[in-house]
């Protein structure tokens, strides 16, 4: 029974099937369409915050280094401090001039120990500074990103809110309605909706043009698609092509 209800099937009829296949799968498109970029913006903002996490961690690390550096170096000057006084001391129970001048390159080594220690406790101070300051800007434009990301995933998630619903229905609807055309057919008008940039597989003919590339139509091949005997396709760009539908019927 089901094999002679199918061979009762016309070309007309696997059109029509195929543009109402066309239509639902347009409007699931046109929902997706809403949403728009949000879904590539929420990404991006994710990436970018995950890119400004990193550095501000690290930042931070580096802040945390030279904090260290510069404890390092007041312990390494006291105890040099604490070494000169010893030294001065010694100096002070030498036998001869050779151990005096021994004593004094000691001391004279841990002073400009000191005065190094010194110096590069103040490089670590204006890189904290430095740091300081970007640690904020980043810091900054962190709080600033998860703002917008807050308020673009809550618009996401309001307009998925809104429309899966009706996406849902719609794949269902699709779903439906591809089991009723033949899997070959199927094949092709996915693979010519895949190609396209605007996800039309099936295109009316408008004015005598495709409704797809918009190129002409000869004539003869216009006469040929409104009587729907055969399933034609644009030479330009491969699309199925039906007659024009009124809006009423579409």
């Amino acid at each position: 029974m089901a094999t002679a209800s199918k061979k009762e099937i016309t070309i007309a009829d696997k059109l029509d099937a195929l543009f109402a296949l066309q239509q639902i799968d347009s409007e699931i498109d046109r929902i997706r369409t809403i949403r728009g970029e949000l879904p590539l913006e929420v990404r991006d903002l994710e990436d970018e915050i995950g890119g400004l996490e990193t550095r501000f961690n690290k930042i931070n690390e580096e802040l945390k280094e030279f904090q260290t550096e510069i404890a390092d170096r007041k312990i390494a000057s006291k105890d040099a401090e604490t070494s000169i006084a010893k030294y001065k001391e010694r100096q002070n129970n030498v036998r001869n001039n050779r151990e005096y001048e021994s004593i004094s390159k000691e001391i004279e080594f841990q002073e400009l120990e000191i005065k190094l220690h010194d110096k590069r406790s103040k490089e670590a101070k204006a890189n904290i500074e430095f740091k300081t300051e970007l640690l904020n800007e980043v810091s900054e434009k962190l709080n600033s990103k998860k703002e917008d990301l807050s308020v673009k995933q809550t618009q996401l998630d309001a307009i998925i809110s809104e429309t899966q619903i009706e996406e849902d229905k719609l794949l269902a609807d699709s779903d439906k309605a591809k089991a009723k055309i033949e899997e070959r057919l199927v094949s092709a008008y996915l693979r010519l909706r895949n190609n396209s940039k605007n996800g039309l597989a099936v295109v009316q003919v408008l004015r005598d043009a495709c409704g797809g590339c918009f190129n002409k139509i000869p004539p003869q091949r216009v006469l040929d698609i409104l009587t729907k005997k055969k399933i034609l396709v644009c030479e330009h760009c491969g699309r199925i092509l039906v007659p024009e539908v009124a809006t009423e019927n579409a």
